[in-house]
């Protein structure tokens, strides 16, 4: 996000109809990235709840699911009548199809992963058209990435083709008069060329949207969203030390000022030094009231004996809201509680028809208690991680606060296989210190989506000095990624690695062994639990 506006810069607004495609934020990062605002909503929302979001725009996601199949994911007729610019990607572009008087079949030959795409005629979202193949049937065409069993056989009354590839016909289609356009591969991958410049015609060029979700209008907006909403009451603020709470709590106080106290509850799970570096910050740093309360010995005691990681996020969100709760009362005359949720945390944990399953429980959203009376604040819910951390860097929060690897609310408790002890956190601690010390000075942090230590609840025989030894396993892990919904293992040098395995080895005491784990996610998840 760049640039200024005075306007709200959730007026002119995309809206996208999710169909249970792994890449469906991606679609919505990709129209952020081009400064326009958007949603993601279930692909059957009702015509009006359509209408009464208003959008300039609608995109039809992709998705696993066959038009073909009975119960297949739909959308709402009365959408496809609206006078707005329409594109539907993969699953989208089939629906369009089959809805709008046309033909899907199974494919012959089905499409995943790289594909040449020839354009055909000059189109406002494609651009002009390629030249004539030469020798090699990739000459001339652009690579896009395909994920689809069926294809298009006939296309609807009032349709031309676009483009085609070797295997799919109507690759790109549109309409003759309408503005509706169809495309059979992903353009919010990075693996298709020019992928984020078909998108941003469609955003700018074919819906008109003006570039106005910036930072600086979302946090003009914001500020005066929060000032109507709590007038001169009283906020809390749960701060956990990580970028989303930071930002939130930042956010709130430049626009209430005193009328907000953080509570930062100290579970015994973080880093080393965390405590003290959230109290310099915020307390002392940026004058935020601040309550620090030390609760490990309580959470340790309840974690005791707890192997299933389930059941330990359940037992920490527990504790945590009573402490919470508990010091919260003690401030008096409380009316809101600010939370730091973002917006992927909304989109998951809302049901989609046809999304993927749940793979763990979240820790900010739905753990709240049924008879809390707290109203929510929650100023950071209509944005992705790297939107929040330019928030930050404009509210002038230090790039260690907003720059820091996520970290989950649970701490090292998921982190360490099995129980959660004091002896188990001590070298976890320690080891995890180390290495954030060593990518740090190799000038990796940034480079690293993020990096952890786990726990392992096993012992390894090795050879110190001269005497056997039977100790503990620390595994290494560092992934790449752009919004950690895939990740790979990063590619950290040798004499790197050999460095942060020789420290913790040496340095922390019961540790004879450091594995690096290169598993890419899917299939593994960056978090072991």
């Amino acid at each position: 996000m760049t640039g200024a506006s005075n306007t709200d810069p959730r007026g002119q607004r995309i809206l996208i109809l999710d169909y249970g495609a792994q890449y469906t934020q991606l679609i919505a990062r990709r129209v952020r990235e081009h400064h326009v605002y958007c949603e993601i909503q279930p692909g059957d929302l009702a015509l009006s709840e359509v209408e009464a979001f208003a959008p300039t725009g609608i995109i039809l996601s992709g998705g696993p699911a066959s038009v073909l199949d009975d119960g297949s994911p739909d959308v709402d007729p009365g959408v496809l009548e609206l006078p707005v610019p329409i594109l539907g990607i993969c699953y989208g572009l089939q629906l369009l199809v089959q809805r709008l008087g046309g033909q899907v079949e199974p494919a012959e030959d089905r499409e995943y992963g790289r594909a040449f795409l020839h354009v055909d005629v000059e189109d406002a979202l494609l651009g002009a058209a390629d030249p004539a193949n030469l020798e090699a049937p990739e000459a001339g065409n652009r690579v896009v990435w395909m994920s689809h069993g069926d294809r298009v056989l006939e296309l609807p009354p009032g349709f031309l083709t676009v483009a085609h590839s070797a295997n799919s016909p109507y690759a790109a289609v549109r309409h003759e008069e309408r503005p509706i356009w169809g495309v059979q591969f992903h353009p919010e991958v990075v693996h298709t060329d020019g992928g984020s410049e078909i998108l941003r015609r469609f955003v700018h060029d074919v819906c008109g949207c003006k570039p106005g979700w910036t930072t600086e209008a979302f946090i003009e907006s914001t500020i005066e969203r929060i000032r109507e909403q709590v007038g001169s009451r009283r906020l809390v603020c749960g701060l956990s030390g990580g970028v989303d709470s930071s930002v939130a709590a930042a956010l709130v106080h430049r626009a209430v000022g005193e009328q907000l106290t953080c509570i930062f509850v100290d579970h015994g799970l973080m880093r080393a030094s965390e405590r003290e570096q959230v109290e310099a910050l915020f307390a002392e740093s940026l004058g935020v009231k601040l309550v620090s309360v030390d609760a490990s010995e309580l959470f340790l005691r309840e974690l005791k004996g707890v192997s299933d990681p389930e059941q330990k996020r359940r037992i920490i969100g527990r504790l945590f809201i009573e402490v919470f709760e508990r010091e919260a009362a003690k401030i008096g005359d409380v009316d809101f509680l600010v939370q730091g949720t973002l917006y992927p945390d909304v989109i998951e944990s809302v049901s989609v028809k046809g999304a993927s399953v749940t793979i763990k429980t979240h820790h900010n959203v739905g753990g709240l208690p049924e008879d809390m009376r707290l109203e929510l604040v929650e100023p950071l819910r209509e944005l992705f991680k790297d939107e929040v951390r330019e928030v930050g860097r404009q509210l002038g929060l230090p790039e260690a606060a907003v720059g820091r690897h996520p970290f989950p609310g649970p701490g090292l408790a998921i982190r360490i296989m099995g129980e959660v002890t004091r002896e188990r956190l001590e070298p976890l601690r320690q080891a995890d210190a180390i290495l954030i010390e060593e990518i740090r000075n190799a000038g990796l942090y940034d480079e690293i989506w993020q990096a952890l230590c786990v726990f392992l609840p096993i012992h390894s025989v090795g050879v110190m000095g001269d005497a056997r030894t039977y100790e503990n396993v620390i595994a290494v892990r560092c992934v790449s990624s752009v919004d950690a919904m895939t990740a790979d293992f990063s590619h950290i040098p040798h004499d790197v690695l050999g460095r942060i395995s020789n420290r913790i080895i040496n340095e922390v005491k019961g540790v004879n062994r450091v594995v690096y784990d290169i598993s890419s996610k899917p299939p593994a998840t960056i978090e072991w639990e």
